[in-house]
């Protein structure tokens, strides 16, 4: 059994990495770039937990 089947660790391992690109776009960055690292951000959120999910 693979600790990938969980979606708990999936999303689990996705979110702090996600959560420190805000941190660093609300801290850093401003105007379009903060937008950017805000959309980077939300598709890691997104496609991290399916790849991960495919790495059964």
């Amino acid at each position: 059994m693979s600790v990938f089947q969980s979606p708990l660790v999936r999303y689990g391992i996705a979110l702090p990495s996600a959560a420190v690109a805000v941190a660093i776009g609300v801290l850093v960055f401003e105007g379009t770039a903060r937008l950017l690292v805000f959309g980077i951000a939300a598709l890691e959120v997104i496609a991290l937990p399916q790849i991960l999910k495919h790495a059964e």
